[in-house]
């Protein structure tokens, strides 16, 4: 099953504001799960995970606001 989430051409404010909230998202999830019964390496894997998407947050702000024209999103959801 897949879901279209988004699809579009925005600006880039726009886009990284979408963009943003989606893995603003996924880190709140990790820090929950940190929260909750986590063993030692699950905490360090989601410790590390978010470092990941915040690393990718902000190179994607990098590139998507050198941008001057419109910037094309798409977000699939895809449950197999």
């Amino acid at each position: 099953m897949e879901i279209q989430l988004i699809k579009g051409e925005f600006n880039s404010q726009d886009a990284v504001e979408l963009i943003a909230q989606m893995i603003h998202i996924k880190i709140k999830y990790h820090e929950r799960k940190i929260n909750s019964h986590s063993n030692e390496e699950d905490i360090k894997t989601r410790e590390t995970k978010i470092k990941e998407l915040q690393k990718e947050l902000i190179e994607l702000r990098k590139i998507i606001n050198s941008k001057t024209q419109s910037v094309k999103v798409e977000v699939i959801i895809k449950v197999d």
